[in-house]
């Protein structure tokens, strides 16, 4: 293994790891139990939870790119 696979495996493994752990701190589309049990947040909390959720989303779609990206550098290298 050169020394440019390892220092790709090295990215691609923190790129996953940043992948999965955006993906999982995003919050899911529905109310779920919150709507039954009257759970429901201000304005000002929405605002702030959408400010949040916009900047995980772009963090998925970029770090999704460059997972697909290294993968492909390195289906041609190896």
């Amino acid at each position: 293994m050169s020394a440019i696979q390892i220092v790709l495996n090295i990215c691609l493994i923190l790129t996953s790891l940043v992948l999965i752990i955006s993906v999982l701190m995003q919050s899911s589309e529905s109310d779920g139990m919150g709507a039954i049990s009257g759970n429901n947040d201000s304005y000002f909390g929405k605002a702030k939870n959408a400010a949040m959720e916009a900047k995980l989303a772009l963090a998925t779609k970029i770090s999704a790119a460059v997972f697909v990206a290294l993968s492909v550098v390195m289906m041609l290298v190896g």
